[in-house]
């Protein structure tokens, strides 16, 4: 009983961590939901909406829809005001965590607020996969600073400390577009971490400490 037990453990401890980042929609359907390894067919997908409560567009919707109709079979929760053991139950019988993007900041709140931090701690750690989108791929990062570049009067619903969940070493700017060149490499000169950018299309899977960029163009660098 004794070895069985210890080769169960072993396997636990072996699991490799996987999340994947993306900036939008477009790259979840032509590679990320491939890099997960799960056939669509036994996908479960806990799909959280949180971040979409706090945005100025009802574009998430649509994004719902598509998924749906792609055949991907979502479960929407909104994870704020839920209990540690509602979202526990919640994802219990989920092989997949997807977070999709709106405001960062109210998702963050919500986040700490809910305890779901410890959550996704616990689901990856046994093994389930976190896909972010957008907001859902800023909370990943140390930190949600890149979102208060923006100073086009959005809400940061009180936050003030950015810190976030630190599961890769790199700061995202996803939605990238040529226009922001200037503003971007003005920026990253603040920031404390290396600031990798996301064009939409694009994403990075991370299997533990190995960071593979996906997309069809490459993967735009500023100097």
């Amino acid at each position: 009983m004794a070895r069985v037990a210890l080769a169960k453990l072993a396997i636990t401890e072996n699991k490799t961590m996987k999340i994947i980042l993306a900036s939008d929609i477009s790259f979840l359907l032509k590679y990320g939901y491939d890099l997960t390894g799960i056939p669509k067919n036994q996908m479960k997908i806990g799909y959280v909406i949180t971040a979409s409560k706090g945005a100025r567009t009802n574009v998430n919707q649509k994004y719902r829809t598509a998924l749906k109709n792609e055949g991907y079979p979502i479960e929407e929760i909104d994870i704020e005001g839920k209990s540690q053991e509602e979202l526990k139950k919640f994802f219990e019988d989920k092989n997949i965590i997807q977070v999709e993007g709106g405001n960062s900041f109210y998702l963050l709140r919500a986040i700490r607020a809910t305890g779901f931090d410890k959550i996704i701690k616990e689901l990856i750690d046994a093994g389930k996969i976190y896909i972010g989108m957008s907001a859902g791929s800023y909370v990943m990062c140390p930190s949600i600073e890149v979102s208060d570049w923006n100073k086009d009067g959005r809400d940061r619903f009180g936050v003030t400390d950015f810190t976030a969940l630190n599961y890769v070493p790199f700061i995202l700017k996803v939605h990238y577009t040529d226009e922001m060149k200037s503003l971007v490499k003005e920026k990253m000169a603040t920031l404390k971490c290396p600031l990798r950018i996301l064009r939409d299309g694009q994403g990075i899977l991370v299997e533990d400490d190995k960071y593979t960029f996906f997309g069809d163009e490459e993967e735009t660098k500023l100097l």
